[in-house]
């Protein structure tokens, strides 16, 4: 409901005083800017709701573009990791393959080394023995209060002297 104040607003003057003006109802201001505006402000509706448009369907792209980025994230996250396991598999082959060798050069030095101890004891173990049958000998004669040198004749026939051979 109108106040008032605005129904006196429709009894001023419009114009200048001047010669008398056919009676009539005044004018009403608010309506003829509001019929003034009309246009512009439908016009301003429709801009609105083509904004409003244009950002729905921003947003509508925006998801499916960030929708498609993380199908591609995924994807590539599942292919680094296949990738990542293909080359943890193919270091553990090549380290595995590594130890091998080397562990077959170590047997291999190793069976190396057995076989020269084995050598030297098959040279060495009838002078050591030699040796130590004197030194029994040697033992022996001592308890029995004999030289020793007749412990060299007691001894049995074929053996050396301990400094014969090698030690």
């Amino acid at each position: 409901m109108t106040g008032f104040r605005d129904f006196l607003t429709r009894f001023r003057p419009a114009a200048s005083p001047g010669r008398a003006a056919p009676s009539g109802v005044p004018a009403d201001r608010s309506a003829e800017l509001r019929a003034e505006l009309a246009p512009q402000l439908a016009l301003l509706e429709q801009t609105e709701a083509q904004a409003r448009a244009v950002r729905e369907r921003a947003a509508a792209d925006a998801a499916a573009r960030r929708r498609e980025a993380e199908r591609q994230a995924g994807a590539m996250v599942a292919a680094a990791r296949a990738e990542a396991r293909r080359v943890r598999a193919r270091a553990t082959e090549q380290v595995l393959r590594a130890a091998r060798s080397e562990a077959d050069a170590l047997l291999a030095d190793a069976e190396r080394e057995a076989e020269a101890v084995r050598d030297r004891a098959r040279r060495r173990t009838p002078a050591l023995a030699d040796r130590v049958l004197a030194l029994l000998l040697e033992d022996l004669a001592a308890e029995r209060g004999l030289p020793p040198a007749a412990a060299d004749r007691a001894g049995a026939p074929g053996r050396g002297h301990p400094s014969d051979g090698d030690p």
